[in-house]
């Protein structure tokens, strides 16, 4: 077999226009060609994962862009943040007698023929950040592609998933203006964001830089425009890899002429804060959606678990108690290092009354910019979330804050964020894990667990075996992702036992009785087991005791 006469890497769209000019040389039509592949897609798919060409494709991010060359090809791996809508642009057009295109690149190196030689397509835009809270033990982590044309979909299909729309227009080379009535509906189904939590546990600020900083001045965003790929693959939050042409160029400046010529004050808008002097773009050839279990260096079989109407099922939020002050410093940071080498994201939030009062916890739309301002409760899905209340001393929450106390709340005991969007609110599914310390139990988060915390010693080691971390890493990875059953004659168990504590306690309720069986699934788990045994819900039960024990104490 003779080689290609392109580098696929560094030449990526001499190697696609060589697919099309021999797809349209066999007698394909282009004006057919949107939205299908004429063998691009096949000859990046067969170079990148059948013969292994992605490990020789450099990752683009804030310390390699320097070195990465434009119209190179680049791998991304980010959590879309805002989703802009779709941009049309000229696909195909006439040369001469010849046709061109202008697939996976951001103008054409030809003169374009007059309208009638020239094919309209469409790609999405997708405004992507790295990761959220990703800890620095994933990035050298990597998993292998599989060759399906489509994005496998490993995630629980979540209640009111946000798909991408289809109205939102900004356009590079031709721009087409979007109805209000359409743009309407599409902020109606879409909602977009950006955000990031700080890392320290102690020591937390309220400030843009502290605990919500500025994506776009502080970390390294990325457009990432999608070709031939169905609206549903793509949600709101979603983590992807993205392998495709990089385009970036700091001397680049946007033709004001042609900006007037169309008449358009949002693509202005647009392009001052998304310019491609400052953003990179990434012309996406392959994508695919990352879980947690693909930040770990050996991933297991992932299964999780799904909503029942508008209970989400599995959940397990923890409130610590009997910190304060002294204790937090040591103990709290203790936790915080042990959570940061365990979990792929993790993500700290001390609280005061002032942070509590002036920071937007949920993303919320500014017309101005027609984009979303920054949410600190906009994570990636599977993050791990430690809230801090030792800091919260008394005082009077505004509206600010009661609206954010509210938010927590809903985050806790639905897995659900509301996305601001001034006249309207929108819900979205989250998976996030929770856990709080305080010095009482929280009068804002009510946690499905409260357990005054008791450290027997300081053990708190700075210098763990990466072959133990690594071995911890797939324990809790494998264990919370395993199915879980309960048979016929344990449900029988479990329902006289459940009764009688409700006889013994009448102040227990449903949430209460949810939360023992949750708690039975994931002591099953811990030893590896799908099955809830005798044994394992006679231990759920004296883990209870114990617990309720020490509360008596506490009191």
């Amino acid at each position: 077999m003779v080689g290609l006469p392109y580098d696929c890497i560094t030449n990526p769209l001499g190697a696609v226009r060589l697919t099309f000019q021999k797809a349209v040389a066999s007698g394909s039509d282009p004006s057919t060609f949107d939205g299908k592949d004429w063998g691009a897609n096949h000859l990046f798919r067969n170079f990148l994962i059948d013969n292994d060409g992605l490990s020789q494709v450099p990752m683009l991010n804030a310390s390699t862009i320097g070195s990465l060359q434009p119209n190179t090809l680049v791998k991304f791996r980010g959590m879309i943040q805002d989703m802009l809508g779709n941009e049309f642009y000229v696909g195909a057009y006439k040369d001469g007698d010849s046709w061109r295109t202008n697939k996976f690149a951001d103008v054409s190196q030809f003169p374009m023929g007059s309208a009638p030689h020239m094919r309209v397509w469409e790609r999405h835009l997708l405004y992507c950040v790295p990761i959220p809270g990703q800890n620095s033990w994933t990035e050298a982590v990597t998993t292998p592609f599989t060759n399906s044309k489509s994005t496998p979909r490993e995630k629980r299909q979540r209640e009111n998933d946000v798909p991408m729309d289809d109205v939102d227009m900004q356009a590079q080379d031709h721009e087409f203006q979007e109805s209000p009535s359409a743009k309407r509906k599409r902020e109606e189904r879409m909602p977009s964001q950006s955000f990031n939590l700080q890392e320290n546990l102690i020591g937390g600020t309220c400030s843009s830089s502290g605990l919500v900083p500025d994506f776009e001045k502080n970390s390294f965003p990325c457009l990432v425009k999608i070709y031939d790929s169905p609206e549903s693959d793509l949600m709101l939050n979603d983590v992807f890899e993205f392998v495709g042409v990089l385009t970036f160029d700091t001397e680049l400046k946007t033709d004001k002429d042609e900006i007037d010529d169309l008449d358009n004050s949002l693509y202005e808008e647009a392009m001052t804060h998304l310019a491609p002097s400052k953003v990179p773009r990434i012309h996406c050839l392959i994508h695919r959606k990352l879980a947690v279990h693909d930040f770990l260096s050996s991933p297991p079989t992932f299964e999780v678990h799904a909503r029942v109407d508008a209970v989400a099922v599995g959940k397990l939020s923890l409130n610590l108690t009997c910190f304060n002050k002294e204790s937090i410093s040591v103990f709290g940071n203790c936790l915080n290092f042990a959570i940061r080498n365990l979990v792929p994201f993790s993500h700290s939030l001390p609280l005061t009354v002032d942070c509590v009062n002036s920071v937007s916890l949920a993303p919320r739309k500014d017309y101005q910019t027609n984009r979303l301002v920054s949410g600190a409760l906009q994570l990636a899905e599977g993050s791990h979330l430690t809230i801090d209340e030792t800091q919260l001393q008394a005082g009077t929450l505004n509206s600010t804050g009661v609206e954010n106390a509210r938010l927590l709340k809903s985050l806790m005991e639905r897995q659900k964020v509301e996305y601001d969007f001034t006249y309207y609110k929108m819900e979205v599914a989250a998976d996030i894990q929770l856990l709080i310390l305080s010095e009482q139990k929280s009068n804002i988060l009510p946690a499905d667990l409260v357990l005054p915390f008791r450290p027997s010693s300081i053990d708190c080691c700075d210098d763990m075996d990466p072959e133990v971390l690594r071995a911890w890493r797939w324990y809790l990875s494998t264990m919370r992702s395993l199915p879980h059953t309960i048979e016929q004659d344990m449900q029988k168990v479990i329902e006289d036992d459940l009764v009688a504590a409700r006889q013994a306690d009448r102040s227990l309720g449903s949430k209460e009785l949810s939360r023992l069986l949750t708690m039975g699934q994931l002591v099953a788990a811990s030893f590896g087991e799908t099955i809830l045994s005798l044994d394992h819900w006679q231990m759920v039960k004296e883990l209870e005791r114990h617990r309720r024990e020490r509360l008596q104490e506490s009191m």
